[in-house]
């Protein structure tokens, strides 16, 4: 036989055994069914839980508070100032200012009363508010009172004189010195009789060696003063026109 011929002989064969059945496979003995042995131990008892000690919650009194007794207050108090009282012993003006050159303010008459506000750097002159005299004040000299007053007590004061818009200051106010004389001069400011009050000067003045203040009124139109050339403080002055309500402007006087 031809190699072909034995080939294709073996692969018949070869099918032929591939399709042949194959002979079941022993079966294994079946597992007996055996019951599972019952568990004889007793279920265990859920714990029983141990009461714990509630707690009543004791109210703790709140402290008693006994007040002490506290200091009381006492109000400070702060004296009122006292002015030195005075009484009037005889008639007299009570000025706009500390002299007899200054305006008119109140008329003064035995008994009646004051007390003392201030005063002039002297002690000469006080400014005094009069209790018949409702909220004003004016200057009366120390002459004038009963009492001798304490002027340690009693402050310096300056007062601003009152002012007119009646009446305007001097012009053309020239001053000129011979010696120990001063002459201060101005033009005379026209007025009616009514209203016309004369001219003020408050000057600063040489005098022994010292200045000193020297308050003069004057009808006219000039004023010649004593001054010393000798002091180390310069004299000065100021020129009013002086109306019946009051003082106009000041001008100062070129002092020479």
């Amino acid at each position: 036989m031809s190699l072909k011929g034995r080939l294709a002989l073996f692969l018949l064969a070869m099918v032929a055994a591939a399709c042949a059945p194959t002979a079941p496979a022993p079966l294994a003995p079946a597992e007996t069914d055996s019951p599972l042995p019952t568990r004889s131990a007793s279920p265990t008892p859920p714990p029983t839980a141990t009461p714990t000690a509630s707690f009543t919650p004791t109210a703790t009194p709140k402290p008693t508070f006994t007040p002490t007794a506290s200091a009381t207050a006492t109000a400070t108090v702060t004296p009122t100032p006292e002015y030195p009282p005075v009484t009037v012993k005889m008639q007299a003006n009570c000025r706009y200012g500390p002299g007899t050159a200054y305006l008119y303010r109140w008329g003064l008459y035995p008994g009646d009363r004051a007390d003392v506000r201030g005063r002039n750097w002297s002690g000469t002159w006080y400014w005094i508010h009069p209790f018949n005299l409702e909220g004003a004040n004016c200057w009366a000299s120390e002459i004038v009172f009963e009492e001798r007053v304490d002027i340690s007590l009693v402050p310096v004061v300056q007062i601003p004189l009152p002012h007119t818009t009646f009446a305007g200051p001097p012009g053309n106010v020239q001053a000129v010195r011979n010696g120990d004389s001063v002459t201060v001069s101005w033009d005379d400011v026209p007025l009616s009789d009514d209203k016309r009050r004369g001219y003020l000067i408050e000057a600063m003045i040489c005098q022994n060696g010292v200045v000193v203040p020297y308050i003069v009124h004057t009808d006219a139109s000039s004023y010649t003063f004593e001054d010393e050339p000798t002091c180390s403080e310069p004299s000065s002055g100021l020129l009013y026109t002086a109306e019946k309500h009051g003082y106009s402007d000041p001008v100062e006087i070129p002092w020479p």
